[in-house]
């Protein structure tokens, strides 16, 4: 003890002195995030050394970054793994780099020596008895940085708190100790905005209790644990994380109890957040910070079951191509963690990896769901590797889908009043049938209010949902499911054949006055469509043609019922009277579906058809 002790005494220094142990031409490393050392940042860039002709190496830094400012483009030029928007400006001007790597990656540059690193800047709490000192809040690539660095220069500051895991570095690892007492940089929390929240709400729809969940950098990412609070037994593996994490560790919603390793902890490599959460974490036992190259390793993360990776765009293209690191020919952020955790989440066991943007940008004035991507935009991640896109208007899931499902998937979330555009796109290179029909933006917006699961009479659970035009093929399934006799009551003849240009009329609707609801089980293959009832509406008398369409093997139980339940009630909100029906004298199952829904039915038959008509007001006695 009294060893470590004399060794980290004579190694204590001031930031001048230790800043004069870097030569120039060196290559230096800056830690990352709200863990920046801003004492030594200050000392780097102050007239006070010789230093010329650096290189600066940083994955992304919180706070000012001096270095690359025009007025010492002659002593620096930085090189960034990932732009936070203190140097985003600079590069843009060509003072410095853009290094497109994987984070798990930057590690392994660092070992082999492909970026030998001269000096690491970092910063520590104080060490503890046995002389070790903790990285705090910045793990990451800040261990690598100093287990190859020549020089390592710590500013420690008892404000730094004290995290555990593999985040301990030893007093004969560091050459000069500096003592700082300056507040820790501190990440707010944006602003709620009602975008970002539906976003977050839908991202959070697809997180099921017992996942293991990875939240990127990103005011999205970040804004889906608000919406967590409500699931059970999640786990967190995770690059960074924020505030947010701390209402979800006190309800109990996170805990790590069913993750598959590293069971009972919730495990990062840095975090960015504010005093609160730092003295949360301090020597907080549930708190595992591990180096990037653990917490970001691909094989490391798809061994956890139900593994949900969030991360988000700049741009995706109607094929799925994502785009997440520069706009057009400029660099704006990074690939970060997002293709090591999209990847590891998509090999997972029952893993979801998505990626969630807003439709739009510029206030709505250009839509993020593209023909084609920006010029000079980068691929981040290609057409295979995307499973879910999520926007506020829905959810696409891409994955097994061919191109045509894309498009169509793709442009039901974009943007209503940027839709069309894109078909008419996709047409132009016959990624979608020609006659694929179009509708105007206010009959395009997908009411997802009218989402809803119930049970049927017998317990089994069903969810029902407005139809959507990338349900052709589950609808197509439907019908070539059903009897001679089924297809005869709804359609009133016999028909051997359902082509798309036949479906597409029934998927595609108007909501602006239409309606269609689905009624989904999970079978083999996924969820699939048991029961659909449309609605059309006849402006003349203000009442809707209603027809129903369920397959045999769910008949008499219910189903029908449900159904026209579901779009009565939608039809009463909107200001419909009533409903009409044709339905032929042998489909006694569907005359009494209507016989009970609890209104006063006029029935008028004409050879072998029934024409039925009644109206809201008209109830029971």
């Amino acid at each position: 003890m009294v060893a470590w002790k004399e060794l980290y005494a004579a190694k204590s220094t001031s930031a001048q002195q230790a800043l004069g142990k870097v030569r120039p031409g060196a290559r230096i490393f800056i830690g990352t995030g709200c863990g920046q050392p801003q004492t030594l940042v200050k000392e780097l860039v102050s007239e006070h050394n010789d230093i010329v002709d650096a290189e600066i190496y940083h994955l992304l830094t919180q706070g000012e970054a001096p270095y690359i400012g025009e007025e010492q483009s002659k002593k620096f030029r930085t090189y960034s793994f990932f732009l936070a928007p203190n140097v985003r400006e600079g590069i843009a001007r060509g003072r410095g780099d853009y290094v497109p790597i994987f984070l798990s990656e930057i590690p392994y540059l660092f070992k082999t020596g492909k970026i030998p690193l001269d000096v690491a800047l970092v910063q520590v709490a104080p060490p503890d008895r046995n002389g070790n000192f903790s990285l705090g809040i910045s793990v990451d690539i800040v261990k690598s940085a100093v287990e190859n660095s020549l020089i390592v220069i710590a500013e420690v500051n008892d404000k730094m708190p004290r995290t555990l895991g593999d985040s301990f570095i030893t007093v004969d690892m560091v050459d000069a100790f500096v003592q700082s007492d300056c507040p820790l940089l501190e990440y707010q929390l944006p602003a709620e905005d009602p975008t970002t929240d539906a976003i977050a709400r839908n991202v959070a729809s697809l997180i099921e209790d017992g996942s293991t969940v990875e939240v990127g950098i990103g005011t999205i990412p970040q804004a889906v644990l608000r919406y967590l609070g409500n699931k059970n037994d999640l786990g967190i593996h995770t690059e960074m994380f924020n505030d947010s994490i701390i209402p979800l560790v006190e309800k109990g919603a996170v805990n790590g109890s069913r993750k598959t390793i590293n069971r009972g902890k919730i495990t990062a490599s840095f975090c960015l957040g504010t005093r609160k959460l730092y003295d949360y974490i301090h020597e907080n036992t549930l708190f595992e910070f591990r180096p990037s190259e653990y917490v970001n390793d691909p094989f490391v993360i798809c061994q956890h079951n139900k593994m949900v990776a969030v991360n988000v765009a700049i741009e995706v293209d109607m094929t799925g191509q994502v785009c997440s690191d520069s706009i057009g020919y400029n660099f704006y952020s990074g690939f970060g963690g997002q293709v090591d955790f999209n990847r590891g989440a998509a090999r997972a066991k029952d893993g979801k990896a998505i990626i969630a943007l807003p439709s739009t940008a510029k206030g709505g004035t250009i839509s993020r769901i593209v023909p084609r991507l920006t010029e000079g935009a980068g691929v981040v991640l290609t057409r295979a590797d995307v499973n879910y896109v999520v926007t506020e208007y829905g959810i696409a899931d891409l994955f097994g889908k061919n191109i045509r499902e894309r498009v169509l998937a793709l442009a039901e979330i974009a943007h209503p009043d940027y839709r069309n555009e894109i078909l008419k796109e996709a047409k132009n290179h016959h990624y979608i049938f020609s006659h694929q029909k179009e509708l105007p933006a206010k009959a395009l917006a997908y009411p997802k209010e009218y989402e809803v699961r119930r049970p049927l009479d017998d317990g089994t659970e069903l969810f029902f949902r407005p139809i959507r035009p990338t349900d052709d093929t589950l609808l197509r399934n439907l019908c070539y499911s059903l009897s001679e006799r089924s297809i005869a009551f709804r359609f009133f003849k016999p028909i051997k054949s359902f082509p798309h240009k036949f479906i597409q009329d029934f998927t595609t609707i108007d909501f602006s006055k239409d309606m269609a609801v689905v009624a989904l089980a999970k079978d083999t293959g996924g969820e699939q469509i048991i029961g659909v009832g449309h609605y059309y509406l006849n402006q003349a008398t203000n009442r809707a043609e209603v027809s129903f369409l369920v397959r045999d093997d769910w008949q008499a139980r219910g189903l029908g019922t449900d159904l026209l339940e579901i779009l009565t009630d939608i039809a009463r909100k909107r200001g419909v009277t009533g409903f009409e029906a044709s339905v032929l004298l042998e489909n006694q199952m569907m005359l009494a579906v209507f016989y009970n829904s609890g209104y006063k039915v006029t029935t008028k038959k004409s050879d072998d058809m029934y024409s039925i008509t009644y109206d809201f007001k008209e109830e029971k006695i």
